[in-house]
């Protein structure tokens, strides 16, 4: 058996890809379906892509609103979980997340690890690579914004 993929819904699939993309994520794929009328795009880091066919995926899957319609909203899902990435300075990411506008949910106080959520509510940890920084300001004293 090999991990493929994670699939999450969105309703802005723009704005999901530029969220991911202050990751480092970038397309690899996408795949328009007129009759199922949905849109799946592939995410994937660099370092995975250099993998080969061992690449990991986030899927991207946008549901077409119904002609003339409104879009479909998704209730926010806590029993999905999250996804996970390790970075290589989790101050440094989150401050290039909070500059974007991306609220830190659960700062990276201990050095290690953050929470933040894509524009669909779906949780994003991350993790410190090679163990915990030494705690600094202003993450230190940040406190927990909302759910994560």
């Amino acid at each position: 058996m090999r991990y493929l993929h994670t699939m999450i819904r969105v309703t802005d699939p723009d704005a999901t890809i530029r969220f991911f993309d202050l990751l480092g994520l970038k397309e690899v794929r996408r795949m328009e379906n007129d009759k199922g009328r949905f849109t799946l795009i592939f995410l994937s880091t660099p370092e995975d892509q250099a993998i080969g066919d061992r690449r990991v995926e986030v899927e991207l899957t946008y549901n077409w609103p119904p002609e003339g319609g409104e879009g479909e909203a998704y209730a926010a899902g806590r029993n999905f979980g999250h996804l996970a990435y390790r970075v290589e300075n989790i101050y440094d990411t989150c401050r290039r997340l909070m500059d974007a506008g991306v609220t830190i949910n659960r700062p990276p106080r201990d050095g290690h690890m953050a929470f933040v959520k894509t524009p669909d509510g779906i949780s994003i940890e991350l993790l410190q690579a090679d163990g915990p920084l030494e705690p600094a300001e202003p993450w230190a004293s940040m406190p927990n914004t909302g759910s994560w």
